[in-house]
């Protein structure tokens, strides 16, 4: 059954833990979203609360993706810009969608949505985001209409040893 997107959904306990859940789930898959694993829900708590916590300040939007039961599936955060001349694009942030529906076209449509809800915001213009490279996730990015334009060489450190680069990705959305 397909994911239905809800921006901005109401933040309570079920949604927090449910995201916390899907966070800790996606880190332990090998998902590359500020973590590295294992981790549990627990560890990944203070950040998810931290992105909720903006989101209830007015800096930042949730679009969750909720399965055929309600439960978050999937996340992307669109963080606003407060700069005066910035404020014609925003940054997303923390994407993730659930391992078990990954590979049939989820991510995709996660992005569309993401995409839809940007262009929807009063004056945004594009999106940027940064994605940890090592992984082929800036190939995944491309596919969804983003471009590449900036990279940052062993900028994100996952282990004593080993160094990946931060890919900064950009889309125009009109």
């Amino acid at each position: 059954m397909a994911l239905r997107y809800v921006l901005d959904p109401p933040v309570d306990r079920r949604l927090t833990e449910d995201v916390c859940a899907l966070w800790a789930d996606v880190v332990n898959a090998g998902g590359a979203v500020g973590f590295v694993p294992p981790v549990t829900a627990g560890d990944v708590r203070p950040e998810a609360v931290r992105h909720l916590v903006a989101m209830a300040e007015g800096r930042a939007r949730l679009l969750a993706a909720l399965d055929e039961d309600g439960r978050v599936a999937g996340t992307a955060f669109l963080t606003l810009n407060s700069h005066r001349l910035m404020r014609h694009w925003v940054w997303l942030y923390t994407v993730m969608l659930h391992p078990d529906r990954q590979g049939r076209g989820e991510g995709r449509a996660l992005m569309a949505a993401a995409a839809d809800a940007a262009a929807g915001l009063e004056g945004v213009r594009g999106i940027r985001l940064t994605c940890r490279g090592g992984l082929g996730l800036e190939r995944f990015y491309e596919s969804c209409g983003y471009k590449e334009v900036g990279r940052v060489p062993d900028a994100i450190r996952v282990a004593d040893d080993d160094f990946r680069d931060d890919i900064t990705m950009w889309l125009q959305l009109r």
